[in-house]
């Protein structure tokens, strides 16, 4: 938690409890359905919740603005982004009914009015949104298939509307074909040794019908 309040030391009070009380659900709900690695709720601050939050440092999401989180397993990034932004409107989709269930039930705990929760195929997501966010569920050019057509027309922000994702080690091959997609290197945010490969891909997509 300490690491929590050390790189984002805004916060309000009722941010700051339910920073603290994520702790409590994840170790509770994992004692019944694994959604986390033992080593990972150890140290689930700086594994899940930090890392889910270096989107922030990248970019900041506006008020009203439509965040969907393809493949959000037991909610990340998308839990701890809509703590941070709750006035953005955050939608969780995962295919796997029974991490779903926890997002459900995490997101009901910590009483998150700006987030919805649904258990489907990305394809089968109608909508658009300004930022499609995820934690590596897929190589690049698969996930910008499976997102087609889901990016909202007008831009909002600083970047451009696309995909936000959190990815490792060498994107050199995987980024080819996208020649439009930035690379945030994490050290750059934060000193922890965890982040030392860690990187937020930044790809602007065109709005399709």
């Amino acid at each position: 938690m300490e690491l929590i309040k050390k790189y984002f030391p805004n916060l309000t009070e009722d941010q700051l409890l339910k920073f603290e009380k994520i702790e409590e659900l994840y170790k509770d709900w994992n004692l019944k359905i694994n959604v986390v690695s033992r080593k990972d709720i150890d140290e689930l601050y700086l594994r899940h919740v930090l890392h889910s939050l270096s989107i922030a440092k990248v970019q900041s999401f506006k008020p009203g603005s439509k965040i969907l989180d393809v493949g959000t397993g037991g909610g990340f990034p998308g839990i701890p982004l809509a703590i941070l932004f709750p006035e953005t409107q955050f939608h969780l989709v995962d295919s796997i009914g029974k991490k779903i269930k926890v997002v459900e039930e995490v997101v009901a705990g910590l009483d998150l009015k700006n987030v919805k929760v649904t258990n489907a195929r990305v394809e089968e997501i109608s909508g658009e949104y300004d930022f499609i966010v995820s934690r590596a569920v897929a190589a690049m050019p698969t996930f910008v298939h499976w997102v087609k057509g889901k990016i909202a027309k007008k831009s909002n922000h600083e970047l451009k509307n696309g995909i936000l994702y959190l990815k490792g080690g060498d994107l050199t091959v995987e980024l080819r074909e996208f020649p439009k997609a930035t690379i945030y290197e994490l050290p750059d945010y934060f000193e922890e040794e965890f982040f030392l490969t860690k990187k937020v891909v930044h790809l602007p997509l065109k709005y399709k019908k």
